[in-house]
């Protein structure tokens, strides 16, 4: 018997080392579809162009520009050039624009209405961690534009059912809030997680990716729900029905077994705001701040101390107290069509004199150029409307917030300067959103208007050849020595160590004094004396034992890595007691080895040695400092087998890029 993730992941396998269903043993996966966008493909270009290697099926890929491309309106033929005016970004929109001319990869603006890319039972990876199937980093970029497959390992199963029937004014961003709030933000670690239940499948096919694009803040692989009903409909306006008879098989299996199961009432999921600086920080609208001592570990308890100082709130305030200045409808987790009709229902449920209260700057992003008149009804309520794009959702365009400003967002992340250095967020739904915008503080939406405006239409909406290359020669790894800096930390995501405003780049050097650059220097750009990396010795640091829990969550993003002090880092390889012995010798400055060929970490001066086990074909590889495309593509026989199986087994997934392709030569690219 076999889950819907199983049999995924079995469809796509091309070979393995061993048995495809051994979680411990990597397997070369056929990836059937590749976005690729601007902040994380130059360094993936760039190295797949030194190394003479070439895109080995651009029809399966697609690139558009969105992370840091501004909102203000566009009219006719628009260019990077005169457009752009932040140089960094305008950089790698340009790096963009030619890397899809040499590749012949189609791009598409994001005023393009072309469906129909993605499809039930495809593997799907972009360069951004809220790629529901894979989020992946820029070598994993690099690797899929190469070989279009990924060696990655098997994760274990996770479904979690959500029945009962939903109350007013509760959407699906509150019930993934509340499924975050229940099993953590490392809950989902190791896993893909199964959507099930009477409320899922109640959902609309837009309800479901919010729950899907938000599976990554609670540390999971990918989040899935299977096709339905609900699904065929969608893309019936499409032309699917051929492959109908295969998506029906993918469901799981009555008899499957899953290696954890989480059961949620829907009775007990009610309108959701977040108080603190992880999106595992929520309550109902209807509570209060919580007390930091109310939580269990001291680790929770000082990062809850933390989030209150950083978010200015108070244990015992009530949400609906606690005023905002600012209001983002958008990203992708809340910027589909359905998430604007169902922002623009509480504003016609109110009439023509519902408005945004003074003081407050209200946006909506919209996730393309569809607008339905929508754009005049928010207008209309003295919300700005702009083009699309990633927005405020990670601030690198100049939609951003201020020091100290708060802001409701329907975005998917409420770290510590994720929407601007020292912004506050406050992630909610859509209609939470607009209750926000027009009382001016958080405000729960059910007191606003009656169910029908939170639900409408809520069921659902009808809307190559590879060349051998080169060897490439990577840096071999066999060891490194040195000072090691203890980091007594929980939870530190990838915002923390690279923060997003430094993403505008197009190389991979240079990066080191980004690293945890929010906790080193102050908004003077002054620096802060008691943190442990502006201290001696540890500025001459190359090694780092962190003693928290869930090092490396958040976003895909390999910037934080090429920032790190070495090339090389393991994560949980250890016992927590051993590493906490590990940091207490680091605490005194003497010097460390890391020992790849052996497995083990020496302390020089106490002599305390403590083993560790790596994954043996990353290990065989960095220790050879050869490169895992290289490896791949010694299989080429075999995703050429694969390839060809797959035009005969799913010809629906075989696409025709032919006039996409002549859209990328002469001009610059529309947007």
């Amino acid at each position: 018997m076999s889950t819907l993730y199983d049999k995924i992941w079995r469809n796509h396998v091309v070979s393995s080392l061993g048995s495809s269903e051994d979680e411990s043993t990597p397997s070369l996966i056929f990836i059937d579809r590749h976005l690729v966008h601007e902040v994380s493909s130059p360094q993936a270009f760039e190295a797949l162009w030194s190394a003479k290697r070439v895109v080995r099926r651009p029809d399966c890929t697609l690139a558009t520009a969105d992370h840091n491309v501004p909102t203000t309106p566009r009219t006719g033929d628009v260019t990077t050039d005169t457009y752009v005016q932040d140089p960094t970004s305008r950089a790698q929109l340009t790096a963009l624009e030619k890397n899809m001319r040499r590749s012949g990869i189609p791009y598409y603006g994001l005023r393009d209405d072309r469906q129909g890319f993605i499809l039930p039972g495809t593997v799907c990876v972009c360069g951004d961690s809220h790629t529901s199937t894979f989020g992946i980093g820029t070598s994993e970029v690099e690797h899929v534009l190469a070989t279009q497959t990924l060696r990655i390992r098997k994760s274990q199963n996770m479904r979690i059912t959500i029945d009962g029937e939903l109350g007013l004014g509760v959407t699906s961003k509150d019930v993934i809030l509340h499924i975050i709030s229940t099993i953590g933000t490392a809950g989902g670690t190791g896993f893909v997680v199964e959507y099930a239940g009477s409320v899922v499948r109640g959902l609309s096919m837009e309800a479901r990716m919010t729950m899907c694009n938000m599976s990554i803040e609670a540390g999971a692989r990918a989040g899935l729900v299977a096709p339905d009903e609900t699904t065929f409909a969608y893309l019936r306006s499409t032309s699917w029905q051929h492959a109908e008879e295969f998506w029906k098989t993918l469901k799981t299996d009555v008899d499957a077994k899953f290696d954890r199961e989480v059961f949620i009432r829907a009775e007990d999921v009610l309108p959701t705001v977040t108080w603190g600086t992880s999106p595992q920080d929520n309550v109902p609208i209807s509570a209060s701040v919580p007390d930091p001592s109310s939580f269990e570990s001291p680790q929770r308890r000082e990062a809850a101390v933390q989030s209150l100082k950083y978010m200015g709130l108070t244990a015992g305030t009530l949400m609906e107290d606690i005023t905002i200045d600012k209001v983002f409808i958008g990203s992708c987790t809340n910027s589909r069509i359905e998430d604007l009709r169902i922002a623009a229902s509480i504003i016609t449920a109110l009439g023509p004199d519902a408005k945004v209260a003074n003081g407050v700057v209200a946006m909506v992003v919209p996730g393309s150029g569809k607008q339905e008149g929508l754009d005049v009804l928010f207008r209309r309520a003295g919300f700005d409307w702009r083009e699309a794009g990633c927005s405020m959702c990670i601030g690198l365009n100049p939609d951003h917030l201020d020091a100290k400003e708060r802001c409701a967002s329907t975005s998917n992340r409420n770290f510590r300067d994720r929407q601007g250095t020292g912004g506050r967020t406050h992630l909610v739904s859509p209609a939470m959103a607009v209750a926000a915008a027009l009382k001016g503080r958080l405000t729960d939406v059910r007191k606003l208007v009656g169910a029908s405006a939170c639900y409408p239409n809520s069921r659902a909406s009808n809307n190559s050849e590879t060349q051998s290359a080169p060897i490439r020669q990577t840096r071999q790894f066999v060891s490194v020595r040195g000072i090691a800096v203890p980091l007594h930390m929980e939870n530190v995501d990838t915002d923390m160590l690279f923060p997003a405003q430094w993403l505008k780049t197009i190389t991979r050097s240079g990066l080191g004094d980004c690293l945890f650059n929010r906790f080193r220097v102050d908004q003077s750009l002054a620096k802060r004396p008691t943190f442990i990396l502006n201290r001696e010795p540890y500025t001459k640091a190359k090694i780092m034992i962190c003693t928290g829990h869930n090092f490396g969550c958040g976003s895909s993003r390999e910037h934080a890595v090429w920032s790190l002090f070495g090339d090389i880092f393991f994560n949980n390889c250890f016992q927590n007691d051993e590493c906490l012995k590990l940091a207490e010798y680091a605490s005194t400055g003497a010097d460390m080895e890391v020992d790849l060929d052996k497995e083990e970490i020496r302390c020089i001066e106490s002599g305390l040695t403590v083993a560790f086990k790596t994954n043996p074909t990353n290990r065989n590889r960095l220790l050879r400092g050869t490169d895992d495309i290289e490896d791949a593509l010694a299989e080429a026989d075999k995703i050429s087998e694969y390839e060809a199986m797959r035009r005969q087994k799913w010809p629906w997934l075989e696409l025709d890029i032919s006039r996409a392709r002549r859209r990328v030569v002469g001009n610059p690219l529309e947007w």
